[in-house]
C-alpha cells in the first residue's frame, strides 16, 4: 500500500525515505534535512517490532510525540509490523494488574508502556485472513498475471486450497507463493 501511494502521488510531490529500525534514532536529523522542502515525505520503517530493552523503542516514542509530529507538516512516519503492539507481551505481565474492591481491573504499567508506542500511530490498516472464495480469486489473479491459461487456473483450485491449509493461512502472500510455484511447475512441464 505504501508503494502504491508513492506511485500514485509522486507526481504531486510525495517522496519516500526508508529507514531501518536501527536508524530510527537518526529521524530528527532526517526531518531537519527535509523540513524546508516543498515535497511531502513518508518516512517508512518496514517490519517494525522491538524486543525488550531496545533503545530505539523509547526514541521512536519520543519522536512520534515530540518534534517530528508537531513541527513538520510535510513528514509522516509509516511502519509495517506483524505485531499489533510492536513489543512482545508475556502472561507474567498480567500479574501487575491490581483489583479494586468493586472488581475493576487496572492494567499494570508494564503493559501500558508496551501498548503506548502503537497508540502513537494514528491510523492502523489491518489485513485479515481471506475467505476461501477471496483467496481463490486472488490465486486466479496471480496465475493469470503469470501467464497461466484459464483451464489450468481452474484446475489449480484444489491445489491452491491444499497449499493454504499446509501453511495455515489464506493471505495474499500465500496466494502469490502458490501461484509462483504452480506457474513454475507448468513452465517445467510438471
Amino acid at each position: 500500500l505504501i508503494k502504491a501511494c508513492l506511485n500514485s502521488y509522486a507526481p504531486q510531490g510525495l517522496r519516500l525515505i526508508e529507514v531501518d529500525k536501527a536508524d530510527l534514532t537518526d529521524l530528527p536529523d532526517i526531518v531537519d534535512v527535509v523540513s524546508g522542502r516543498p515535497e511531502k515525505f513518508i518516512v517508512y520503517c518496514d517490519d517494525l517490532s522491538f524486543e525488550d530493552g531496545e533503545a530505539g523503542y523509547k526514541a521512536l516514542k519520543s519522536i512520534l510525540d515530540g518534534s517530528v509530529a508537531a513541527a513538520t507538516p510535510n513528514v509522516l512516519v509509516y511502519a509495517t509490523s506483524n505485531r499489533r503492539h510492536l513489543l512482545p507481551e508475556y502472561m507474567k505481565e498480567n500479574l501487575g494488574y491490581t483489583h479494586t474492591d468493586d472488581g475493576e481491573v487496572h492494567p499494570g504499567e508494564a503493559v501500558e508502556e508496551k501498548i503506548s508506542l502503537s497508540e502513537r500511530f494514528g491510523l492502523w490498516v489491518s489485513f485479515y485472513p481471506f475467505s476461501q472464495d477471496e483467496y481463490l480469486a486472488i490465486v486466479a489473479q496471480w496465475l493469470a498475471a503469470l501467464g497461466v491459461p484459464a483451464q489450468a487456473i481452474e484446475a489449480a483450485r484444489p491445489q491452491a486450497l491444499v497449499w493454504a491449509l499446509e501453511r495455515g493461512s489464506r493471505s495474499g502472500r500465500v496466494a502469490y507463493q502458490f501461484a509462483r510455484d504452480f506457474a513454475g511447475r507448468q513452465d517445467d512441464g510438471v
